[in-house]
C-alpha cells in the first residue's frame, strides 16, 4: 500500500496541472483512482495485483485530446484503400502467408477462418506487427475511464485491464494505442480477456510476440462472433442501369437469386454465384464508384470495426492476397475528400428545406444519408446517399 499512497501524492500534483480543460471528470484523477482501487478490491482483485497494476498509472493528457479531436476530413473509399490496401502491403501478406502458411492452416482447421483474413486483419491492425502503439496501456485507459464522456465503458475496460495484469497475460508496462488496443491483432482488454487464447501451450495469452497466440486468438474472436468458414465476406459487383439505389445499405436483405433477378452481375457480367445466403448491396463511394453484394461475414468483420470503409478494406485485401483483381471502378481525377464542415453545413442546409438529418454533427450517419436520399429523390438525383461536392452546391442553390 506504501507504493500506492506514493503514487496518489504525486498524482495530486499531476492530475491539477496536467489533464485539459476539455476532461469532464467530476473529481480530480488522485481521488477516482484512489475510489477505483476500493471499487476493484471489492470485485475480488487482490491488493498485490492493485499495487503492481496501478503503480506507474498516471493521466495522459494526449489521449484526451485525441479522444476529443474530430477529424478534419471524412475518408473516402478510395483514400481508405490507398491507406489500409497500398500495393506494397499487398505483396507483403502475400509473403506471409507463405511463411507463416503451417501455422495459419492449423489454425484454420481448429477455427474455420481462412489465412488470408486472419493476414488481412495483422496488415490493416498493426501493418503485420510493425505498430503496437505507444501509449502506456494502463493509464490511457484510466484516462477514459476518469473522464465523463465514455466513462462506464473505459471502465470497464479498466477494470479487465487490471485482472489481465494479475494473470500474467499483460505486462504492466505494455504499450498500447490511445484507447488501449493491444498487440498484433489490437485487442481491446475486454476482448483480450474473453477471447485471447494460449495456442501454443506456454502458459500466457501473448499477443505481442506469440503469433501462434496472435492468430488463434483473433480466429477464436471471429468464429465466436458469427464467422460463417463456407463463405466469403463479399465480392464488388456491376449494377445494371436504372437500378433502384434505395435497395442499396446494409438494412436490404436479399438471396443472391433475388440479387440476380434485379440484374447485379459479377464484375465482367457473370452470374452470381448459385448459393443460398442473404446480401446487401453497399455503394460506398456512390452510384459512380464500385458496388459491393456483401454477405454475413461481412457484418462480422464489423464486429471488429463498424466502419464499413475498415471492412471492405480488410475483405479486399484479403482477396488481393490470393490473386483477385483491384477494383474495377478507378478512382476519379477529381475524387475530393469532404470536410467534416461541408458535412455539417449539408445538415443544416437539409434542415432548412425540411429534410430531417437528426441533428448537425457533422457526421453522415444513417438518418443524414436518409435525408440526402429523399433530397435526390425530389430532384430527380439519383438517390445513391452519398454526399458529394456537388450535392452541397444543389443544397445551396434549394436553400436559397
Amino acid at each position: 500500500m506504501i507504493k500506492f499512497r506514493n503514487v496518489l501524492a504525486a498524482l495530486a500534483v499531476a492530475s491539477s496541472l496536467a489533464l485539459p480543460a476539455a476532461s469532464h471528470a467530476a473529481e480530480p484523477f488522485v481521488d477516482w483512482l484512489k475510489g477505483f482501487r476500493g471499487e476493484a478490491a471489492r470485485a475480488g482483485i487482490a491488493d498485490d495485483v492493485l499495487d503492481k497494476a496501478l503503480g506507474a498509472v498516471a493521466p495522459i493528457p494526449r489521449v484526451l485530446e485525441l479522444d476529443r479531436r474530430q477529424p478534419e476530413f471524412m475518408l473516402t473509399l478510395w483514400r481508405y484503400m490507398e491507406l489500409y490496401v497500398p500495393d506494397a502491403r499487398i505483396e507483403k501478406g502475400k509473403e506471409l502467408l507463405k511463411k507463416h502458411a503451417r501455422l495459419l492452416a492449423e489454425v484454420e482447421k481448429k477455427y474455420g477462418v481462412p489465412p488470408r483474413f486472419l493476414v488481412a486483419f495483422w496488415g490493416v491492425e498493426t501493418d503485420f506487427g510493425r505498430n503496437f502503439g505507444a501509449f502506456h496501456m494502463l493509464s490511457a485507459v484510466a484516462t477514459l475511464a476518469h473522464d465523463a464522456r465514455r466513462a462506464d465503458f473505459f471502465k470497464t475496460q479498466f477494470m479487465s485491464a487490471i485482472r489481465l495484469v494479475g494473470t500474467g497475460d499483460v505486462p504492466v508496462d505494455v504499450k498500447s494505442s490511445w484507447a488501449g488496443a493491444m498487440g498484433n491483432m489490437q485487442f481491446i482488454p475486454t476482448t483480450f480477456e474473453a477471447y485471447a487464447v494460449d495456442h501454443d501451450g506456454d502458459g500466457r495469452r501473448d499477443l505481442w510476440n506469440s503469433l501462434p497466440d496472435a492468430f488463434a486468438s483473433a480466429s477464436n474472436y471471429l468464429s465466436r462472433v458469427g464467422w460463417q468458414p463456407d463463405y466469403t465476406w463479399g465480392r464488388e459487383v456491376q449494377m445494371p442501369k436504372d437500378f433502384d439505389l434505395s435497395l442499396a445499405g446494409l438494412h436490404t436483405k436479399k438471396k443472391l437469386a433475388d440479387w440476380q433477378k434485379l440484374g447485379i452481375r459479377k464484375v465482367g457480367g457473370g452470374a452470381l454465384p448459385a448459393a443460398d445466403i442473404d446480401a446487401s448491396l453497399l455503394l460506398p463511394a456512390g452510384a459512380e464508384g464500385p458496388s459491393f453484394l456483401v454477405y454475413q461475414n461481412f457484418r462480422t468483420i464489423m464486429r471488429w470495426n463498424t466502419s464499413q470503409l475498415y471492412a471492405i478494406a480488410v475483405g479486399h485485401l484479403a482477396d488481393r492476397f490470393i490473386g483477385l483483381p483491384p477494383l474495377s471502378v478507378k478512382k476519379p481525377a477529381n475524387a475530393q475528400m469532404l470536410r467534416f464542415v461541408d458535412i455539417e453545413e449539408m445538415q443544416r442546409l437539409l434542415t432548412r428545406i425540411g429534410f430531417d438529418t437528426g441533428g448537425i454533427d457533422g457526421r453522415a450517419g444513417p438518418m443524414t444519408r436518409n435525408a440526402i436520399r429523399a433530397f435526390q429523390k425530389s430532384v430527380n438525383l439519383p438517390a445513391d446517399a452519398h454526399p458529394t461536392f456537388g450535392l452541397l452546391e444543389r443544397l445551396r442553390a434549394a436553400a436559397n
